[in-house]
């Protein structure tokens, strides 16, 4: 996916952009939080930043140099199985 950001002079990143696929653009309210973590949906490793986009918390993920998102799924319904 498509990500805007700034980066500063110590390096630093911050993503201030999401673009979809459909080119759909969502500007980042804010980032709360960026850290080293693990997506276990992903089996991989990289920043993960705490993000607010339009009021809705998620998680955007950069691994030099692809940031992903890890998709909601709706649980299933009971009649489905």
């Amino acid at each position: 996916m498509e990500v805007e950001s700034r980066t500063d002079a110590e390096g630093r990143i911050t993503p201030l952009v999401v673009v979809w696929r459909d080119g759909v653009r969502y500007h980042i309210d804010r980032v709360t939080e960026a850290r080293k973590a693990y997506s276990p949906r992903t089996c991989s490793a990289g920043l993960r930043y705490s993000v607010c986009v339009g009021g809705t918390q998620t998680y955007l993920f950069y691994e030099g140099p692809r940031w992903f998102v890890e998709a909601k799924v709706p649980p299933a319904s009971p009649d489905a199985l």
